[in-house]
């Protein structure tokens, strides 16, 4: 098949990557020339393991091209994909500018394209229009009215939420747990069908409904799963008063079958380009409803309180004052397998920290250039692990990834000038921690402020 997608941002460029290797004409259009002209070089504008390799083979072999030419690119195409970027406005709402541009760019293409206005043969050759972005419920009939007001040649429309998590997305375009597909006909059903066959060989189910439930469908579940991180951030804080330990309450609750172990691990709270927006907008899809959601405020206001609460044991720690500390900083992504953050946590912490005076030295194996373009150049960034930690009064963790995991704690105590570790992934057994001479506190377990006294502590 002939596939336009409009926007090389992640969902963008991930989908029309994995469509063209199976085969398909895949034009990816973006109004960034920059960003057009890294990619027709081989490069990648975005960190996502396996892309960049997969761009370059499907650009050698003729599948996958890029461009600005809006109109060329509009005009050769079977399905255009929408996947703009809808970010959140002040007040949480999504914001459809980029959306609705490109539906008129589309309704103008339609309408300068030879061809009759009607008929069955026209009719057979219409363009499906499917908007990938995350929407409000709603947006698609938006979508449809200002293409219809720009063009009387006929056109479809389709739904198409996506499920991609950073630092997986390949797999989880390739091996889908499910496909949604919302439209008003059999036969738009069918070329979606078509075309992400090959992707759900193993049996997994391809859902096609209407074009209102598929737009829900994304938000119902990123809302879940923000639910759920939420909740077992609660009951860490409740562990941690109570001096229960997390963990364990954890591995209890989660042998029960009805509840599982998915998303259910404590920390700092959600962050990125979905959960933060996503739940926001579920929220002012309430507003403008008048149908009130008051769990899903509940959820969105625990996951800010548990920043501001692992924060404030920094401060409890240095008495309030954190002027002319040196705190170190492990993991700035919002997770790891990404150099995405938006709405990271690590954000939060280190313009807290920098707010207050302290010096911020920070490492992160991918994240150093996204966080420039927010916080700027005044944290220190150190391409080693180990020489973020050089004088550092305190180590902040905020990403799990796999390299912070195991650390050499003799040589981390030895760069440290306190031997004082704030762990926001709980990635180290606290009594470990002790033994080896640390100050240590965590998420929902007793912190350890006696470290063993046969440790030898670098101060």
């Amino acid at each position: 098949m002939r596939i336009t997608m409009v926007g090389t941002g992640y969902v963008g460029l991930v989908t029309g990557t994995c469509f063209s290797n199976t085969g398909n004409q895949v034009t990816c259009l973006d109004v960034d020339q920059a960003k057009i002209d890294m990619l027709k070089r081989g490069g990648c504008p975005i960190y996502e393991p396996g892309l960049e390799e997969m761009i370059r083979r499907n650009a050698r072999a003729g599948r996958l091209h890029f461009t600005t030419d809006a109109q060329a690119a509009y005009a050769s195409a079977e399905i255009i994909f929408i996947c703009v970027g809808t970010p959140s406005d002040d007040s949480g709402e999504a914001d459809l500018r980029y959306v609705l541009a490109a539906a008129d760019d589309i309704g103008r293409a339609i309408e300068a394209a030879p061809g009759d206005t009607g008929g069955p043969v026209e009719e057979r050759r219409a363009k499906i229009i499917v908007v990938k972005s995350t929407v409000p419920v709603g947006t698609n009939e938006k979508v449809r009215e200002r293409i219809a007001a720009r063009t009387a040649k006929p056109f479809r429309m389709a739904s198409n939420p996506e499920f991609l998590k950073e630092g997986a997305a390949i797999n989880d375009f390739n091996r889908p747990d499910r496909v949604v597909i919302g439209c008003d006909d059999k036969g738009t059903g069918d070329r979606l069908r078509d075309l992400y066959e090959p992707f759900v060989r193993q049996g997994n189910p391809i859902f096609i409904m209407d074009i209102r439930s598929a737009e829900m469908v994304k938000y119902a579940s990123n809302a879940m799963l923000a639910t759920k991180i939420s909740f077992i951030n609660e009951i860490a804080r409740l562990c941690e008063a109570y001096g229960a330990d997390i963990d364990e309450v954890r591995r209890g609750m989660c042998s029960d079958s009805r509840i599982g172990n998915k998303f259910l691990y404590p920390g700092l709270g959600y962050g990125g380009s979905c959960f933060p927006k996503d739940v926001l907008a579920c929220i002012n899809m309430g507003t403008a409803s008048r149908t009130d959601t008051p769990l899903l405020r509940a959820v969105h206001d625990v996951n800010q309180q548990q920043r501001r609460a692992f924060i404030a044991k920094l401060d409890e720690h240095f008495t309030g004052s954190l002027a002319g500390r040196t705190i170190a900083v492990w993991g700035i992504a919002f997770k790891p397998g990404t150099d995405d953050v938006r709405e990271a946590p690590s954000i939060t912490l280190m313009q807290h920290l920098l707010d207050r005076g302290a010096a911020v030295r920070a490492h992160d194996p991918v994240a150093h250039a996204t966080c420039r373009q927010i916080v700027g150049d005044e944290p220190g960034y150190f391409d080693d692990m180990y020489e973020a930690l050089e004088g550092a009064d305190a180590l902040v963790v905020c990403t799990d990834w796999d390299e912070f995991k195991h650390p050499d704690l003799d040589l981390l105590r030895s760069r440290m000038r306190h031997a004082v570790v704030f762990d926001g992934r709980n990635l180290y057994r606290p009594e470990a921690m002790a033994e080896a001479g640390f100050i240590y506190y965590s998420v929902g377990r007793k912190p350890i402020t006696t470290p063993s006294a046969q440790a030898t502590v670098h101060i």
